[in-house]
């Protein structure tokens, strides 16, 4: 077998423009809300946009769109006022000004920022409730991944969204990359024949279980906010990251990248909208600590079409972390160095006809949303498939929990005999939070 030629992604489309330098300061700024949002376009020169959640990723997204001259970013909300306090000085340093505004709760957000659109990076715990009332706010969204930590929560964000015909984004930005683009049209257009299984490498454990004793609260952070509606818990100095190696507000890695790598190999099969209807796994759980995801994980899914597909931890498949479609002609993997293989080079070649399928193409993720609030058409990374992205991984993690193959509706989404399983679709929610319908 001759060896395996490598894309970069750099070889379609070029080195990606720099950040756009500084706008220049507004002494006040109208939203296109406040002039109307049903028309085709949004009727203002600015898109004006806050964010809720400011920390590492918050962060990051924030600057990503103050870099764009069409968004003026206002204000920012967060439970950690240090948090906080570090979204207005970039705002007020990329503005020249001292006008960004801040908040600790996002109900007040809601109630006093008149923006367009608003960044969405928390803990999972509380994507539903605040995606929900964003979207019942009628703002458009860009909301980090995963969708939702629970089946039940996403399909209430999808109902909100489509009920207050909301734009949304989400953070699965691997869709904008031109190599992760290439992979998904070559295997949807079968250039490797007919899809027979896929694997998904997903990044290896997580840290390392040790002692975290009670400790006081840090100045500036609300706690019980923090936590919402998650089980009430004594604070442990375990906040801003490592949040993710606990089940009541994260599934570890796997949760972690499923709307990553999960998405694109749904993308090149075109199943993106839709799920599997078996699933079963394996997951090794830390026996002691307050860290509780699995640390290893293996699950196995089979899809309506006849393909089926493993997911599971890097070390446990062939390719490690990335995708890697196998159809009777050979195989393609895409992964995040910016790297596409083939079992046979000339597969990668292959020119894709303009009567053959076209995937949704966008070069930049943070623009798409920004053209897509304009036009109101859909983003490249919509909430419906963002769901079926993170559902394909909780279903996953219901199978290890209850250590059993599982039978799934993925056009009702719902299990198939199995009213245990059922109950795991959704979560209790800690009093007074609420979702409508919870």
């Amino acid at each position: 077998m001759s060896q395996p030629k490598i894309i970069n992604r750099r070889s379609f489309f070029g080195k990606m423009a720099g950040i756009a330098g500084a706008a220049i300061a507004l002494p006040y700024i109208i939203p296109g809300t406040a002039l109307g949002k049903d028309g085709a376009t949004v009727p203002s020169d600015r898109i004006v946009m806050g964010v809720i959640g400011a920390g590492s990723m918050g962060t990051g997204d924030m600057h990503e769109f103050m870099g764009k001259k069409e968004v003026q970013m206002v204000a920012s909300c967060d439970v950690d006022k240090a948090h906080r306090d570090q979204a207005k000085t970039a705002m007020d340093t990329k503005y020249g000004n001292t006008d960004a505004r801040i908040h600790s709760d996002f109900r007040e957000f809601l109630a006093k920022e008149k923006v367009d659109a608003v960044i969405l990076a928390l803990p999972d715990q509380w994507h539903g409730i605040i995606a929900v009332a964003c979207a019942n706010a009628k703002l458009d969204i860009y909301g980090q991944k995963p969708l939702a930590r629970t089946i039940w929560e996403g399909k209430k964000i999808i109902e909100a969204v489509e009920k207050n015909k909301v734009i949304w984004q989400t953070g699965s930005w691997q869709r904008s990359e031109a190599h992760f683009h290439r992979a998904c049209e070559l295997v949807i257009n079968g250039r490797i024949g007919k899809v027979t299984h896929v694997e998904v490498g997903l990044p290896d454990g997580g840290p390392t279980n040790k002692p975290y004793p009670v400790q006081p609260v840090p100045e500036g952070l609300d706690w019980d906010m923090w936590l919402g509606p998650a089980p009430k818990e004594l604070y442990r100095g375990v906040c801003h990251w490592d949040w993710r190696w606990i089940l009541a507000y994260s599934g570890g890695q796997l949760t972690d990248w499923a709307g990553h790598h999960i998405d694109i190999a749904h993308w090149g099969l075109g199943l993106d909208r839709t799920g599997p209807i078996e699933i079963e796994g394996k997951g090794v759980y830390p026996r002691e600590g307050i860290f509780d995801v699995p640390v290893e994980y293996r699950i196995h899914a089979k899809y309506a079409t006849g393909v089926e597909m493993v997911y599971a931890n890097a070390r446990q498949v062939p390719h490690g972390m990335g995708v890697c479609w196998y159809g009777d002609k050979g195989w393609i993997h895409v992964d995040r160095g910016n790297r596409l293989f083939a079992s046979d080079p000339k597969i990668l070649d292959e020119k894709i006809s303009d009567n053959e399928i076209r995937l949704y193409q966008s070069l930049d993720h943070a623009q798409n949303l920004l053209d897509c609030i304009r036009t109101r058409k859909e983003t490249i990374t919509p909430c419906q498939v963002a769901h079926r992205s993170i559902s394909a991984a909780l279903l996953g993690e219901i199978a290890m929990l209850t250590g059993r193959k599982l039978n799934w509706n993925p056009d009702t989404q719902e299990f198939v005999g199995d009213p245990i399983a059922s109950r795991m679709l959704r979560r209790p929610f800690r009093s007074p939070w609420k979702l409508e319908g919870n």
